[in-house]
């Protein structure tokens, strides 16, 4: 129960890694605001648990709706432990000379404008409590060029991770923890769905990926959703 009495925000929490660390968090004791694009798995996700969790569509580009997340958490719960920015996709994928502006600008709008959203809106929260933990999902990308099908993804996880330092100078002052994570390759539909593929096919195949991935390091299995959910219950604890 390492997170008695405490209150989550998690967006992209429908499904994926989200969805696993809302869970995670539960069964430890918290209670969980889970916001995602996808309003009928968000739906269907949350009514599992009974009070323990709300659902509220939010598209992460849009300032208000990450608001009304954190806004919801406060009034539903009465305050924020812990904001977990975990919305992401891969986004535009191509060459450099040939990647359309507004691909570009619509793949940052979710890695970095909903982390900075998510961010802005908890740091008053938990400066006032005087206590708080941000997490930000990053990626291996971020470090490593290769790592990733999109080149601008791995930038826009580059500039979390930075983002992250920076913001945690500030509200460490408070009380208040920002860490980052950075997960290698982890078994979900998000890279079928960067091909084109339908969501509930996408992450139908996300088994398939465990054999290849696990060929790719030298602990001979891939990275699971569950890897970077108990992650995420540490710097949460």
């Amino acid at each position: 129960m390492r997170l008695e009495n405490k209150v989550a925000v998690i967006t992209g929490g429908a499904m994926g890694i989200g969805a696993v660390t809302a869970s995670r968090f539960i069964a430890e004791g918290g209670r969980v605001v889970i916001g995602d694009i996808q309003r009928g798995p968000g739906e269907a996700f949350a009514a599992q648990f009974g009070d323990k969790a709300v659902f509220a569509v939010c598209n992460v580009t849009q300032e208000d709706h990450v608001a009304a997340l954190v806004d919801l958490a406060v009034s539903r719960f009465g305050k924020l432990d812990i904001m977990f920015n975990n919305a992401g996709i891969i986004g535009a994928v191509g060459p450099i000379d040939t990647t359309p502006a507004d691909e570009w600008n619509a793949t940052l709008a979710v890695l970095i404008n909903g982390v900075f959203f998510g961010m802005k809106h908890a740091a008053p929260v938990m400066m006032k409590q005087g206590s708080g933990s941000i997490i930000n999902n990053g990626s291996v990308a971020a470090r490593r060029a290769g790592y990733s099908t999109s080149m601008i993804y791995g930038a826009g996880k580059a500039a979390v991770n930075h983002l992250t330092v920076c913001v945690s100078m500030q509200l460490g002052e408070k009380n208040v923890r920002v860490n980052s994570i950075s997960p290698g390759g982890i078994a979900t539909g998000i890279f079928a769905k960067a091909l084109g593929l339908p969501p509930d096919k996408a992450d139908s195949l996300a088994e398939g990926m465990k054999a290849r991935m696990a060929k790719a390091q030298p602990i001979p299995r891939a990275g699971l959703t569950d890897d970077i959910a108990n992650a995420a219950l540490f710097l949460a604890s």
